[in-house]
């Protein structure tokens, strides 16, 4: 059996599905070029028939990617799968992938179909892609729960048309790995034409065995992995690509698998991942927590001293996380800018490093020294964001233990200065109260929190807000030196995405 395992990376379409993580075409496509250079073999860009503005992202994806295969998700419908290949048509490596559910609670509550129904539908559907394109994948959502025999019937219909990938999902994050081992070689074993297409699973992570699930059925003959960075996704998330990696890499006498994974860009892509959604990676994460390569036990730090590989199992560069890093300053040059965000993963245009490059030197006379991180929140807010509707022009705040609080603001709203003053329970109280008066919105805060991007008292504030609106979760991003401008960019960056995800409604979301 081939030992090289597929890397099927869904962060654009499952991943996305996280609440709140919603992200522009600009931030796909960014996204979608750092996963080439990750060296995913195949990119789920999305599901072209979910939204206008998912189709147009994912056929820009398409467009963009010289190596990589181009996944376009599709329900077992002609015009799911007619959307699906007319976004991803143009890629140097399309592939359509179709999924409908096996398991009998589905079928009885969901669907409303019979066995029969199903199969009937597979059959359809997988020949009807095929005729698009030699690149076919069939899903067997809730498949984890599905009877045995039935799966292998419908897999084996699938295979006998043309699917070229097979994936069993653990859509509901319910198998424990014991037990999805045993159903992966039963499916093996008992799907006759299995040989003619590559097994491939994908598990959710409610029961926090996403991972170890994916690991387990690796070992068992699985040869593609469908995973996201950081593990994002519906719910508790999905398998968490670093994680399968780092296993496989740290433990090849245990797992004697390979993949195309260049393991030095894994931390940039959690990083960038981060940075997108707004959604920020927990310390003790493994592999790309803050604390991954922490040590603050004495004992520990005596041992990682004199040899690392006492209490580090990685190596930090492994995954691209550096300790040297290059400092640039107020006096670095267009050229050493240039050369380092080349470096981290930015190949700008002239126009896009002249605007970056204005955006540098403001901060360089605020912050002594930056770092890669501070030059990411500059590309991120000059580059990746869509023409914003709501743009911060002026703050002023007076706040202090004998003043009330009050915030003096001034937006541009559709190109129109706007501004207004009040006070507040806190200055920053204050700031969202007189924005929020000013944009006219009816957004709920259900969430702000702040961390420091850097060390030291002029690191970069970076908060991070959750709003609310008629069932819409929308995250909001903002970073300076100054907390309370941070606070209000990122109240701000959220109301803008609320509005993206106004005008871009979802007509459906899907989990495998």
């Amino acid at each position: 059996m081939d030992n090289r395992i597929l890397i099927f990376d869904t962060t654009l379409r499952d991943g996305e599905q996280s609440p709140g993580a919603s992200m522009n075409p600009a931030e796909k496509l960014r996204l979608a070029v750092q996963l080439e250079k990750l060296g995913v073999d195949i990119i789920e860009a999305g599901f072209p028939a979910a939204s206008e503005g998912d189709f147009d992202a994912v056929s820009k994806i398409a467009k963009k990617l010289e190596r990589t295969e181009i996944a376009g998700l599709a329900r077992t419908s002609k015009e799911d799968i007619d959307r699906a290949w007319g976004a991803i048509q143009h890629a140097a490596k399309p592939r359509i992938h179709i999924f409908i559910a096996t398991s009998d609670i589905h079928l009885e509550y969901k669907l409303k179909m019979s066995r029969d129904e199903i199969i009937q539908a597979t059959v359809d559907a997988v020949r009807y892609a095929k005729s698009l394109t030699q690149n076919v994948e069939f899903s067997a959502e809730d498949g984890s729960r599905s009877d045995r025999d039935f799966l292998c019937k419908v897999f084996e219909a699938a295979i006998g048309v043309g699917a070229t990938t097979i994936n069993l999902p653990d859509t509901v994050g319910y198998a424990v790995p014991e037990e999805f081992t045993d159903l992966v070689k039963y499916v093996i074993a008992h799907t006759p034409n299995l040989n003619e297409a590559v097994l491939s699973v994908h598990c959710h992570n409610d029961l926090g065995l996403a991972t170890s699930n994916t690991i387990a059925a690796l070992n068992a003959g699985a040869r593609q992995a469908e995973v996201t960075i950081n593990g994002i996704g519906e719910r508790a998330g999905n398998t968490s690509l670093e994680e399968v990696i780092m296993a496989l890499h740290t433990r090849p006498n245990y797992f004697p698998l390979s993949t195309g994974i260049k393991t030095d860009q894994i931390y940039p892509s959690s990083r960038l991942v981060s940075m997108i959604t707004g959604i920020m990676v927990q310390p003790n994460k493994a592999i790309v927590g803050a604390n991954a390569f922490s040590h603050e036990a004495g004992i520990h730090q005596d041992g990682v001293l004199k040899n690392p590989m006492t209490y580090e199992i990685m190596k930090p560069e492994t995954i691209g996380l550096s300790t040297n890093k290059l400092v640039l300053g107020k006096h670095s040059g267009r050229h050493a800018l240039r050369s380092r965000l080349k470096e981290i993963g930015y190949d700008l245009s002239d126009e896009e490093l002249k605007i970056v490059f204005k955006k540098f030197k403001e901060l360089s006379d605020k912050k002594k020294h930056l770092v890669d991180e501070d030059l990411e929140v500059i590309v991120a807010e000059s580059i990746l964001r869509t023409k914003d509707i709501f743009q911060l022009e002026y703050l002023h705040v007076t706040s202090g233990t004998t003043v009330l609080p009050m915030a003096s603001v001034q937006l541009l709203i559709n190109g129109r200065s706007v501004q207004g003053a009040g006070y507040g329970n806190g200055p920053i109280d204050a700031v969202f109260e007189n924005i929020a008066k000013l944009a006219g919105t009816e957004s709920e805060l259900l969430r702000f929190s702040v961390s420091a991007i850097t060390g030291g008292t002029d690191a970069q504030g970076e908060v991070t807000v959750r709003l609310k609106e008629n069932g819409l979760i929308a995250l909001g991003k903002g970073a300076d030196p100054d907390i309370i401008t941070a606070s209000a960019k990122a109240y701000i960056n959220g109301l803008n995405r609320m509005e993206y995800l106004k005008a871009h409604p979802a007509k459906d979301s899907v989990v495998l």
